[in-house]
């Protein structure tokens, strides 16, 4: 029997975690909120990791198991591979995902800014839309950590975005 969850579910639920921890429970404490956020994702990460393994011997390198995370691990939680797989082959590898979906629908309403501000409108809004997405992609970089952790590989995975919704990963293998 396969068990599987609607994309739209996830993507709401990663909204109300986001907006719950950041709005809600440490809005006075982005840190802390983000750190929560992460965690929760580690878990999933994790779970889901034991999960796909379950039938498979273990990875007998660091870069057999990150070619696990590109091919079948993010086919399982996104329906397609990683777009590009870079490595330094010194502990560092970058996975970029060219259309990230659950970057694909994100964004902000200008309007909902506080008028009368002496700041520019268009500054403020570009900054909340970075603020609100940095704090969406602490999910899926604990998501990996938490796969990674499962496969034995200790690492801190961090997203970059230049180019929405192009999303990299980069993960830094603890020596």
């Amino acid at each position: 029997m396969v068990r599987e969850v609607a994309e739209s579910c996830v993507e709401s639920l990663l909204t109300e975690i986001v907006s719950s921890y950041c709005n809600g429970f440490y809005a006075s404490k982005p840190e802390l909120a983000a750190r929560r956020i992460e965690a929760i994702g580690f878990q999933v990460g994790h779970q889901l990791s034991e999960r796909y393994t379950m039938d498979r011997p273990r990875f007998s390198d660091h870069l057999e198991a990150i070619k696990f995370i590109c091919k079948d691990f993010w086919s399982e939680l996104f329906k397609k591979q990683i777009d590009n797989l870079k490595t330094n082959h010194r502990g560092t590898f970058v996975l970029q995902d060219n259309k990230f979906r659950w970057l694909a629908r994100m964004s902000l309403d200008p309007s909902l800014e506080t008028p009368g501000s002496i700041q520019d409108p268009v500054a403020m809004a570009e900054n909340k839309v970075a603020q609100a997405i940095g704090m969406h992609l602490y999910f899926p970089c604990g998501i990996i950590r938490g796969a990674l952790s499962n496969l034995g590989i200790p690492c801190a995975v961090s997203a970059d975005i230049s180019n929405l919704p192009t999303c990299s990963f980069v993960i830094r293998i603890k020596a």
